[in-house]
């Protein structure tokens, strides 16, 4: 490129208007000079940020592309007793509900039928106005009758979470000027349960993998793991899902990419010559994925017309008002709802990025988050709480021959004494946390021992894990 615009330099200072003796005075000469080195400079400036552009595009899809690439046919090996090309609903209404579990249908098989005309439904469907839309087919349609019809003990539960979750959300998507029915992804993600799992390692109401989890700046250690937060993970899937929109610029395909990777739909589309919109490259998308939009649209057609249906609200049970507080010291589940009379479920579900009861204060500043109606306690009592059984609950004793802080194994020196290092092969779903409680160390000793810079690690890589 340097090259060119030298060439294409020395082209226009020969071609250029001369004066009247044919011949360009020195000054002439010198200006022009001046002039295209300016323009060459703005030039190499726009290319720079042109390739910077493109590299982190690339970036974009690279990290995009290794999210949920394996997660959905993965989590269907649970389900042996059925096929694999069964749609997504076999997946999620298996995957965290128990109610759901004398709810299961085949939606590649099935047909509902419903008393409610295909008029009055594609009216609905016109009338919901969404920001995301899929035109009325068959598909949609069955999804539509599966939610406002065929689950109402889950669609009551789901009724009641969502006057807790949807606050949060919609805040998160307004503030990255998304469209707010990206809140229904989590629906068909984890039933809005902040705690879900697969068997691969998806965690929270997001279900993210654990290296997308730290590429988006999410925190997953030994006591803490932020995909369960409900709002650090949605602020993480909102960017997920502004990145996977650059990519695509179909709001559809970018929601299938969020369930399968963008290198499927990548796939799918290359398949389906080139096409871009969704039931171009439907039926080139994983069998898993192609129930995912038409599921997310069937779940908001049920939360519009929910009353139109009897369907009702389970009693609240979380607390709609909520105040979040920081702590700079350890403190333990069991110190608030002891002092405070919280129930210790309570305070769980409002924090369940803390899925060992203890929060990491002293590791630096961390959130807990409480009723609002325990606000006032909290700060009035908050020398009490952590002073509240903290020998106990926090004190370093020996159990089973290991030393125990809070109900959990630290690494003591004699750990890693040995002359000869004992090494793990890293599988799918694993993480440094997960590793070094399996082996009785920390992470910062593994980073140590295998000299990682960051928390990731590749399936298949071999990790020090300590000395025999």
């Amino acid at each position: 490129m340097r090259k060119f615009l030298l060439s294409l330099l020395l082209i226009l200072l020969v071609a250029g208007p001369a004066g009247a003796d044919g011949y360009k005075s020195r000054r002439q000469m010198m200006k022009e000079i001046t002039e295209l080195k300016q323009r060459i400079q703005a030039l190499e400036a726009e290319l720079a940020e042109y390739r910077q552009e493109a590299s982190e595009q690339e970036e974009i899809e690279e990290e995009i592309a290794e999210e949920n690439e394996n997660k959905v046919s993965a989590a269907l090996e649970d389900y042996n007793t059925v096929a694999t090309d069964t749609l997504l609903s076999q997946w999620y209404l298996h995957r965290h509900s128990k109610t759901l579990r004398r709810e299961q249908f085949n939606m590649d098989s099935v047909r509902f039928t419903t008393n409610v005309p295909d008029s009055v439904l594609m009216h609905r469907l016109e009338e919901m106005n969404a920001f995301i839309s899929l035109p009325y087919n068959e598909t949609v349609k069955n999804y539509m009758i599966l939610y406002s019809e065929k689950m109402p003990v889950k669609m009551g539960e789901l009724l009641a979470l969502s006057q807790y979750y949807w606050p949060i959300f919609e805040d998160t998507f307004r503030r990255y000027d998304l469209p707010l029915e990206l809140k229904y992804v989590s629906i068909i993600e984890s039933h809005l349960n902040p705690r879900a799992e697969s068997r691969v390692g998806a965690k929270g109401m997001w279900q993210f993998m654990y290296r997308t989890a730290l590429s988006y700046g999410l925190k997953v250690d030994s006591y803490t793991d932020e995909r369960m937060d409900p709002i650090l993970s949605a602020d993480a899937a909102a960017r997920y899902f502004r990145d996977a929109y650059r990519i695509f610029g179909d709001w559809p395909l970018a929601i299938s990419a969020y369930n399968c990777g963008s290198g499927n739909v990548n796939k799918a589309i290359k398949r389906a010559g080139g096409k871009t919109d969704f039931w171009s490259v439907y039926e080139y998308l994983p069998t898993e994925t192609r129930g995912y939009v038409p599921a997310m649209v069937g779940a908001m057609y049920a939360f519009r017309y929910a009353k139109e249906y009897g369907l009702r609200s389970d009693p609240v049970s979380m607390p709609v008002y909520v105040d979040t507080f920081h702590v700079h010291k350890n403190l333990h589940f069991q110190q608030i709802s002891e002092v405070l009379g919280i129930p210790l479920d309570d305070v769980r579900d409002l924090n369940p990025q803390y899925y060992t009861d203890i929060v990491p204060g002293a590791g630096g500043d961390e959130v807990i988050r409480l009723p609002f109606t325990y606000s006032s306690a909290f700060l009035d009592k908050l020398e009490e709480i952590y002073q509240h059984r903290s020998d106990e609950l926090f004190t370093a004793k020996v159990q089973d021959g290991r030393e125990v802080i809070g109900g959990r194994p630290v690494p003591t020196p004699q750990a890693s004494t040995g002359t000869s290092w004992v090494y793990y092969k890293v599988k799918s779903g694993d993480n440094l946390g997960a590793i070094a409680r399996k082996y009785h160390c920390t992470v910062k000793q593994l980073k140590s021992w295998n000299s990682l810079k960051s928390d990731r690690i590749n399936i298949g890589q071999r990790l020090k894990v300590g000395k025999r």
